[in-house]
């Protein structure tokens, strides 16, 4: 089995794990529901999400960029979670964007070689992202991560571990 693929098997489990859990969630308020006051909730995930697959499209392949005006501050790093659904576009919405960023980068990583994997990623990338292939395996770590929290909301809520 090719690395690229090994890679995509990975980054379509953790989606499958996120697809999963966020079913739990039906009304805003649970998409918006905090555990505590700065706690990451299951719709700031599922935009950071999103936010984070289109930054690392920006390194592998810049022409797939997609950006949505106002995401970078509601759901990106350093964004500051809030428990009030009126604060957020509609949940179908901010989903729909993490599906098709994660879909932009599986079609872009279908398309690499092993080889294309050792590339260097742009300069100013962090220095934890080395290559392609790095930030195709950080993606699914970096998911599951964020996952765990949202976990946590989700238990808060009364709904029964997954695994």
């Amino acid at each position: 089995m090719r690395l690229t693929e090994r890679l995509a098997i990975g980054l379509k489990g953790a989606r499958q794990m996120t697809d999963g859990l966020l079913a739990s969630f039906k009304t805003p308020e649970q998409w918006t529901h905090q555990v505590h006051g700065k706690a990451n909730h299951a719709l700031w995930f599922v935009g950071h999400i999103g936010l984070v697959d289109n930054f690392f499209l920006s390194g592998v392949a810049p022409g797939k960029v997609r950006i949505v005006p106002g995401y970078d501050e509601k759901f990106g790093m350093g964004s500051k979670p809030t428990s009030n659904p009126g604060d957020y576009p509609a949940v179908d919405e901010v989903l729909a964007y993490m599906r098709e960023r994660r879909e932009a980068l599986l079609a872009v990583l279908k398309g690499m070689s092993d080889e294309d994997l050792d590339t260097r990623m742009p300069e100013g990338t962090p220095d934890f992202i080395p290559t392609y292939g790095a930030a195709f395996q950080l993606a699914p770590v970096h998911e599951a991560f964020h996952l765990g929290q949202v976990s946590i909301a989700a238990r808060a809520l009364g709904v029964p571990p997954r695994i």
